[in-house]
């Protein structure tokens, strides 16, 4: 594969300038590891950044309506899904980072602890692991 990327990696888009926020809050939130950043010639803005959560690629940028002609809508309709080693950390250090909850981390009939978040930037994330076995 080329440049060492595996696989889809999301890419999201940050809207309202908001960039460095994200990759700051996503440290926070996810334990995220920042592997690049490249500013926008306009010093404000960032054009990519890349962050490894959980071991896995993600990748964003602020929005750029002057490229594209119009304003990036809202995000909607995707869930980035982390399948971790222990949902209740994960859970606990991304609410606590300000993430809000969409659907409460709970047992699930097909055997994972999962729920649902969205992040201050409008992401829609789901956190999961399988529930222990009883024994």
């Amino acid at each position: 594969m080329p440049h060492g990327f595996n696989g889809v990696v999301p890419y999201l888009t940050i809207r309202g300038g908001k960039g460095s926020e994200a990759a700051a809050f996503y440290i926070r939130a996810f334990g995220a590891e920042e592997v690049r950043r490249m500013p926008a010639q306009d010093g404000k803005r960032l054009m990519h950044c890349q962050m490894k959560i959980n071991g896995e690629d993600l990748f964003f940028s602020d929005d750029f309506p002057e490229y594209t002609g119009s304003e990036a809508p809202p995000p909607a309709g995707v869930t980035i899904h982390l399948e971790v080693d222990d949902a209740n950390a994960w859970w606990e250090r991304a609410t606590a980072a300000g993430c809000e909850v969409k659907m409460p981390l709970d047992d699930q009939f097909w055997g994972d602890r999962y729920g649902q978040l969205r992040d201050p930037f409008g992401h829609s994330w789901s956190i999961a692991s399988p529930t222990p076995k009883e024994g």
